[in-house]
């Protein structure tokens, strides 16, 4: 799949928009396939006007935070080409990363805001934060964990200070 950067400059090279919603579709097409289970109402995202299903994978990655890494589909073509772009944005990133990353305005910068409709202008927008949500709960539940570990090694030596400085 092709990197963000690769994408941009794609986008530059097509002077026709008809030229660039091909490319869209094709960038969709590149999209592997989801798997049929993922194809839930829990991976659903809310607010798109086509069906749009987004399956994460949170690893942990140690002081980096938590790592994000994304699968999904759509039954519409332009929209897959949509999810593939945010992929490349934001796939594989740390929460912290997708947090201060701002796909929207990358989106309105490579001119797809004034030429898509307004409802799937909506829909990006609801993808985009289906996976800021997602990083955020993912870093909430990584602090979860980590007040967690402090707390029991308190416990077992009482007086021993934890690198976060609690007793």
């Amino acid at each position: 799949m092709a990197d963000i950067d690769e994408i941009i400059g794609n986008f530059a090279i097509l002077d026709d928009w008809d030229d660039r919603y091909r490319y869209l579709i094709e960038l969709g097409r590149e999209l592997p396939p989801l798997a049929e289970a993922a194809h839930s109402d829990a991976n659903k995202v809310q607010g798109c006007a086509s069906q749009v299903w987004l399956d994460t994978t949170v690893r942990p990655n140690g002081a980096g935070g938590p790592v994000l890494t994304f699968a999904g589909d759509s039954d519409a073509h332009i929209v897959r080409g949509l999810i593939a772009i945010l992929f490349a944005v934001y796939s594989g990133k740390s929460a912290r990363e997708i947090l201060n990353t701002d796909a929207v305005k990358l989106f309105e910068g490579m001119g797809l805001r004034e030429h898509l409709t307004p409802q799937r202008s909506n829909g990006f927008r609801s993808m985009v934060e289906r996976i800021r949500s997602d990083a955020r709960a993912a870093l909430a539940a990584t602090s979860s964990l980590i007040d967690l570990v402090s707390r029991l090694a308190a416990q077992r030596a009482p007086g021993v200070r934890t690198p976060s400085g609690r007793r």
